[in-house]
C-alpha cells in the first residue's frame, strides 16, 4: 500500500502560510521572538514588516498568533498594524488601551485617529532574512 503523503508534507517550504509551516511551529515563533526584542524602546514594527523579515513564510496574521502567546520578555506592544494602531483592544482578553499606554509610557504619541506615525516611530533593524530550521 502506498504511503499517504499529509497536505504538510507536499507544502513547499517556500510557500506563505498563515501559522503552520512545514517546519517546527516553535522554530518559527521563536524567529518572530528573537526579532522582537530587537526593538527599541520608543519604536515599533508592524506584523507585515516582521513577515517579509522571516522571508514571508508566516503571514502577518501568524505573526499576530506568535504575539499572542509570546513570553513575558518579548515587548508584544511594539507590534502594531500597518496603519500604525494597537489591534489588541478587540482581543479582549487584555484591558482596553494597554498597549497605546504601554507605548506612550516609553514616549510614542499617538494621533487623533488613534494611530501613531509610522514614518517616525518604525524600527528597521539590520537583519538579513531569517531561514527557519526545517
Amino acid at each position: 500500500m502506498p504511503r499517504r503523503i499529509t497536505p504538510a508534507q507536499r507544502r513547499s517550504q517556500n510557500q506563505r502560510v498563515h501559522g503552520e509551516i512545514a517546519a517546527p511551529r516553535r522554530s518559527a515563533w521563536e524567529a518572530v521572538y528573537a526579532l522582537v526584542r530587537t526593538i527599541p524602546r520608543g519604536r515599533v514594527m508592524t506584523y507585515g514588516q516582521i513577515s517579509e523579515a522571516l522571508g514571508s513564510l508566516l503571514s502577518p496574521k501568524a505573526v499576530g498568533w506568535a504575539m499572542h502567546t509570546a513570553p513575558d520578555d518579548v515587548p508584544w506592544h511594539r507590534v502594531v498594524n500597518a496603519s500604525g494602531g494597537c489591534s489588541t483592544d478587540r482581543r479582549g482578553d487584555l484591558p482596553v488601551g494597554l498597549q497605546r499606554a504601554l507605548l506612550e509610557a516609553e514616549g510614542v504619541e499617538f494621533r487623533l485617529s488613534g494611530t501613531l506615525d509610522l514614518g517616525r516611530y518604525r524600527f528597521v533593524p539590520r537583519v538579513r532574512r531569517v531561514k527557519l530550521r526545517g
